[in-house]
C-alpha cells in the first residue's frame, strides 16, 4: 500500500441510458471509473473524508445504501467503501440538492480489471445527470487531496444555476407529474418546456401551459388587450374603458377622455412588464408612457381606465374556474429597526423565494421603479419604516416580480366564476388566466364596480399549485383530463424483436400481419424506418433514437422495433417498456466489443427486452434456445413459447405443461401432409397453417423462417390478432424485395437461381447452409446429366473476433462448391483484405478437411464478387449472394437479366464475364 493517497480517481469513459438497460430499469448514467492509487485506499483510510464529504453534501446522511435504513450510507462510509462507490452516492446526492429526487444507483468492478469500477445511477435530466457526476469525481478527489483551484461553494452555485436552465418550470413539472402518476409516457422534445405526453397516434404536446389543444387565434386575440377588451365588452362582461396609442401625446389625449387615474401599459406584453397603475396626471402619463414602450413588442400602448380593488387570477380549464388566487404585490412591512433594503433582504432570505420561477416564490426585484414607488410612499430605502408599515415595491401582483398569493378559490361568487369562465369561452382559450380587479371576490364585479382587466394565454400555475397563503390546488389533473380524458389510451402497442439471427424478417412478418388489420404501423430495423409502408429513412435503424422517432410520429398506432445489441449497449431502450417481447435465438456474435465477452453476457443484454415487459405484457420466448428459455425467470408478464420440436421430446414437454396451467405457445405437429403450425392456449389447440404453404418458408425448406414465422405469429397472438388475420398475413408474406429487401430474396437471372441474403456470421451461414442443402438438393434431383454447382459470396463485419470470421468460412465451405469472400464498405477498424483473408483461411482450413468447397477467391468489392459469381454460373446454378448494399446487388442483377434479354451481353457495357478471373484464387 502506498504511504498516502493521491487524487487519481478518473472517468475513463461515459454512457446515458434513455431507457431500459442491462443495468437499471430505468434510464442511468454509467461511468467507468479508474481509481489508481486510490484502490489501496478506502474511505477509513483516509483521515477526516467522511466529516468533511457530509458536511458539504449533508443529504449523504439520508442515503440507505445496501443497509436499507437512513444513515446506512455513512455507516458504509465509517467501516470502509471504496471511492467508486463514493462517486456514485455524491452524484446522486447533488441531484437532490437540485430537487431530484433520485435514489437509483449501483457500483460494481470492472471484472478482471484491478481499481477500475462500473458507477451507475438514475438521472431525471440528462445535462445535470452528467454535471453531477463530473462534479462528484472533482469533490473526491478534492477531499483526498485538497485543490487550491475548486471553491466548492461556487462550484455547487454554478452547479444549481446550471440545473435550473435545464429544468422544467412549476406549471410544465406539475403536468408531468400528473401525467406519470396515470401512467402516461412523456418524450421531452426540446431544451426548454415542449413536450409530449402519449405515443403515436395518442400524442398530445404542451409547452408551458399551451397545449395541443390551445387555438393560436385565440392566443393572438390574449396577446392583443385592445381586441380582448373590445370582444369581451361586446359579450356585456365587464371591461375598464381603454384606447391604443402610439406616441406620446396620444397617450395624454387619451387619458384626457378616459378620465384620471389611469393605466399605461404595453399591448402585448405580459408578466406585468411594463405596467404602471394609477397615473394621475399627464406628468404621470407622460413618464410612464416610455417605461411601457419599453416592454412592447409592436410599440403600440394601451390607456385604460384604473379599476380600484384586489387583484385576482382566475385559471380557467377546459371551460371551467380550476382555481382563484388573490396576488399581493411585493412588499415589506416595518419592524421599527430595519431599514427598506434590510427589510428586502430579510425577504429575499426566504428559502421558498428564488430566482425566476425556481422556486415557489420569487426574490423581490429592487430597480428604479421600484425605489421611485417607495419614495412616492415617503420613504427612501434606507428608511427605517413604523413598525407595521407596509411599504410597497410593486404595483402589480404578478409573481414573477416578488408577488405573494393567496388562495381563494372556494370563495369566489359564483356570479364571478360565470363571467370568468365566460371571457374564456369569448376568447377561445382552452387554458386561460383571467385577471379580475374588483375590491372583494366574494361580491358580484357588477355590483362592486370590477372589472376584467387583462387575459393571459398560457398562465402560469405556481401561484395556485404553491400559495404562500392558502390550500394548494391541484389544478395539472383538470389539464390532463382534458387532453386525455378517463378511460383514453395514451400509449400505442409495442412489439419489440431480438436474437441474433432473423430479427429483421420476424419484425417485417408482424409489421405485415397488423397491417393487414389495418395499423399504421411504425418499424424500426437494419434498413431504416418505416411508417405505414413508406420508407422514412434509410440506414441501420435498429437503435433507440429510432424507436423514439416511431413514438413521436402522429400517424403511428402500432409500433413493431428491431431491437439489436448494440443500441442496447449504447443508449439502453428508446422507450420505457414494451408489451410484447420476442426473442428468437442468442449465439455467439459480435463478442469482444463492449465488454461482452461470452454468449452468456449477450443473452444478458438481449433479455433487457424481456425485463421491460409489464406485468399484463407478454414475452415471446425460443423454448429450443436454453439461453433464451432462462429468459422466463425475468418477465414480469405471461410467457409464449414458440419451438420447433416434436411431440415427445423435453421441450415440449415442458411446453404443455405450460399450457395445461393456462399458458400460450405455438408449435410445429408434423404429420404426413406436412408440419402444422399450431396455437396452444390453455387446454385448446388451435390450427394455423401449413408451414409448406407459407411463401416465406420455400414450402418448409427455409427452416430459419419457419422459426421466424412461429415467433412472429406468437408475437401477434400476444399482442391480441385474430387466428385469421395472422394466417392470411403469413399466406401474404413473402420473400420478394420489395416485402423482405436483402432477405432471402430469390429472383433468375438468366436460368441462374439466385438468393439474395444478408447472412453475416457463423451461426446465420449454419442456417442458411441447410436451406441452400435443401434447395440444392431439389435442383440435382431436377437435373439428370449434371450436378448443378452451388456458388457462394460471403462477408462478415470487421468488428468480429478473427476466430469468427474464420468459423464463417469453415462452415460456408461445408454448403457450397465456390466460395467467393468480398469485404463491407465500412470495414470497422481493419485494412483492407484484411476480413476476407481470415473468412477465407476459414475456407481453406474446411477444404483440407475434406469439405464440399473445391475453391476459393478473393473479390473484395461487392459489385466485383457479385458480377464473377454470376460469371461463373450456368444455367440451373445455385447462386447464394450474402450482401451490405442489397439495392445496389439487386440493380446489378437486374441489368445482367435484361442484358440477356436484348440479346446485349456480349456489348462492351456488360458486366465482366471471364470465367478464369479469380483475383487471390486457390484451388485444392
Amino acid at each position: 500500500m502506498s504511504e498516502r493517497p493521491t487524487p487519481d480517481l478518473s472517468i475513463l469513459e461515459t454512457r446515458v441510458y434513455r431507457g431500459a438497460n442491462i443495468w437499471s430499469y430505468d434510464k442511468a448514467i454509467h461511468l467507468v471509473v479508474d481509481l489508481g492509487s486510490l484502490e489501496e485506499f478506502p474511505t477509513n483510510t483516509i483521515p477526516g473524508f467522511t466529516d468533511n464529504l457530509l458536511q458539504m453534501l449533508p443529504g449523504l446522511r439520508e442515503h440507505s445504501c445496501s443497509r436499507g435504513k437512513r444513515g446506512g450510507f455513512v455507516e458504509r462510509l465509517n467501516e470502509g467503501t471504496w471511492l467508486g462507490h463514493v462517486a456514485e452516492h455524491t452524484a446522486l446526492a447533488l441531484q437532490q440538492v437540485v430537487g431530484h429526487d433520485i435514489r437509483r444507483g449501483k457500483t460494481r468492478q470492472v471484472k478482471g480489471v484491478k481499481g477500475h469500477y462500473n458507477v451507475i445511477f438514475g438521472y431525471a435530466d440528462e445535462q445535470v445527470g452528467l454535471a453531477a457526476a463530473r462534479l462528484a469525481v472533482r469533490l473526491v478527489n478534492h477531499l483526498v487531496q485538497a485543490d487550491p483551484e475548486l471553491d466548492w461553494e461556487q462550484e455547487l452555485e454554478s452547479f444549481i444555476l446550471r440545473a435550473e436552465r435545464t429544468a422544467f418550470g412549476p406549471s410544465t413539472q406539475a403536468i408531468l407529474d400528473e401525467a406519470v402518476s396515470r401512467d402516461i409516457p412523456w418524450i421531452r422534445l426540446n431544451q426548454h418546456s415542449l413536450v409530449q405526453l402519449g405515443q403515436g397516434v395518442h400524442a398530445k404536446r404542451i409547452r408551458a401551459t399551451m397545449t395541443s389543444n390551445t387555438s393560436a387565434i385565440a392566443v393572438d386575440i390574449a396577446s392583443d388587450k385592445d381586441l380582448t377588451t373590445r370582444l369581451l365588452g361586446a359579450a356585456g362582461l365587464p371591461v375598464p374603458k381603454q384606447e391604443t396609442v402610439r406616441s406620446e401625446d396620444q397617450a395624454v389625449r387619451a387619458a384626457d377622455r378616459i378620465g384620471y387615474p389611469v393605466v399605461v401599459k404595453p399591448l402585448d406584453g405580459n408578466h406585468g412588464r411594463g405596467v404602471c397603475l394609477d397615473l394621475q396626471n399627464e406628468q404621470d402619463v407622460r413618464g410612464a408612457f416610455p417605461i411601457a414602450l419599453e416592454q412592447s413588442r409592436r410599440g403600440v400602448i394601451v390607456v385604460e381606465s384604473l379599476i380600484i380593488g384586489k387583484d385576482y387570477r382566475c385559471l380557467i380549464i377546459d371551460g371551467r374556474v380550476a382555481a382563484i388566487a388573490e396576488r399581493v404585490p411585493a412588499s415589506v412591512t416595518g419592524d421599527g429597526t430595519s431599514t427598506v433594503e434590510q427589510l428586502v433582504d430579510t425577504a429575499n432570505a426566504d428559502p421558498r423565494r428564488g430566482v425566476g420561477h425556481e422556486k415557489v416564490l420569487t426574490r423581490i426585484k429592487v430597480d428604479s421603479g421600484a425605489v421611485e414607488l417607495v419614495r412616492e410612499q415617503g420613504f427612501e430605502m434606507t428608511d427605517v419604516p413604523p413598525d407595521g408599515q407596509m411599504v410597497k415595491l410593486a404595483l402589480t401582483g404578478n409573481m414573477s416580480t416578488g408577488g405573494i398569493s393567496i388562495d381563494r378559490t372556494y370563495e369566489a361568487h359564483p356570479e364571478n366564476v360565470e363571467i370568468a369562465e365566460e371571457a374564456a369561452r369569448m376568447i377561445g382559450l382552452d387554458i386561460a388566466g383571467i385577471d379580475f380587479i374588483c375590491p372583494d371576490i366574494t361580491e358580484p364585479v357588477r355590483e362592486t364596480g370590477g372589472a376584467i382587466c387583462e387575459i393571459n394565454a398560457a398562465p402560469g400555475f405556481r401561484m395556485h399549485t404553491h400559495p404562500t397563503i392558502g390550500e394548494p390546488q391541484f389544478i395539472a389533473k383538470p389539464v390532463v383530463d382534458m387532453l386525455f380524458p378517463p378511460g383514453a389510451t395514451s400509449r400505442i402497442p409495442i412489439v419489440a424483436v431480438t436474437g441474433t439471427n432473423g430479427k429483421t424478417t420476424t419484425s417485417r412478418m408482424i409489421s405485415h400481419i397488423f397491417k393487414g388489420m389495418g395499423r399504421k404501423v411504425g418499424m424500426t430495423s437494419t434498413d431504416g424506418v418505416v411508417i405505414d409502408e413508406r420508407l422514412l429513412i434509410r440506414s441501420d435503424a435498429s437503435g433507440p433514437r429510432s424507436a423514439r422517432m416511431v413514438l413521436q410520429n402522429p400517424r403511428v398506432d402500432f409500433a413493431v422495433f428491431e431491437v439489436a445489441r448494440g443500441g442496447i449497449l449504447r443508449e439502453g431502450l428508446g422507450y420505457e417498456r414494451n408489451d410484447v417481447a420476442v426473442v428468437l435465438n442468442v449465439q455467439p456474435d459480435h463478442l469482444g466489443l463492449r465488454g461482452i465477452d461470452t454468449v452468456e453476457q449477450l443473452a444478458d443484454v438481449k433479455a433487457v427486452l424481456v425485463e421491460a415487459v409489464p406485468r399484463d405484457g407478454h414475452a415471446v420466448l425460443n423454448a429450443d434456445d436454453p439461453l433464451v428459455r432462462e429468459m422466463r425467470r425475468r418477465c414480469s408478464g405471461q410467457v409464449v413459447w414458440f419451438s420447433m420440436e416434436e411431440p415427445g421430446s423435453e421441450t415440449r414437454d415442458m411446453i404443455d405443461a405450460h399450457c395445461r396451467r393456462g399458458g400460450k405457445a405455438l408449435v410445429l405437429n408434423p404429420s404426413e401432409r406436412g408440419e402444422m403450425i399450431v396455437v396452444k392456449h390453455g387446454p385448446r389447440e388451435m390450427q394455423l397453417a401449413w408451414t409448406h404453404l407459407l411463401p416465406a418458408t420455400f414450402g418448409g425448406r427455409a427452416r430459419m423462417n419457419v422459426q421466424n414465422a412461429l415467433g412472429a405469429a406468437a408475437a401477434a397472438f400476444a399482442a391480441g390478432a385474430p387466428l385469421h388475420d395472422i394466417r392470411q398475413g403469413l399466406r401474404t408474406f413473402s420473400t420478394s424485395y420489395y416485402l423482405s429487401p436483402g432477405r432471402l430474396n430469390e429472383v433468375e437471372v438468366n436460368g441462374v437461381n439466385v438468393i439474395v441474403d444478408y447472412c453475416h456470421n457463423a451461426p446465420g451461414m449454419r442456417m442458411l447452409g441447410d436451406f441452400v442443402d435443401r434447395v440444392g438438393d431439389s435442383l440435382a434431383s431436377s437435373h439428370e446429366l449434371a450436378r448443378p454447382s452451388r456458388i457462394g459470396v460471403i462477408a462478415t463485419a470487421g468488428d468480429r473476433r478473427d476466430q469468427d470470421m474464420r468459423e464463417l468460412g469453415e462452415i460456408a465451405a461445408q454448403h457450397f462448391d465456390v466460395v467467393i469472400v468480398r469485404e463491407d464498405v465500412q470495414l470497422r477498424g481493419r485494412e483492407r483484405g484484411e476480413v476476407a483473408g481470415l473468412v477465407a483461411e476459414g475456407v481453406r482450413a474446411a477444404m483440407e478437411a475434406g469439405a464440399r468447397c473445391k475453391q476459393v477467391e478473393e473479390a473484395h468489392e461487392e459489385i466485383v464478387a457479385v458480377r464473377h459469381a454470376m460469371a461463373r454460373a450456368n444455367k440451373g446454378d445455385l447462386v447464394v449472394i450474402c450482401v451490405d448494399k442489397h439495392a445496389e446487388v439487386m440493380t446489378e442483377l437486374e441489368e445482367w437479366s435484361s442484358q440477356a434479354q436484348a440479346g446485349s451481353s456480349a456489348s462492351s457495357d456488360a458486366p465482366a464475364a471471364d470465367p478464369d478471373y479469380a483475383p487471390a484464387s486457390t484451388e485444392s
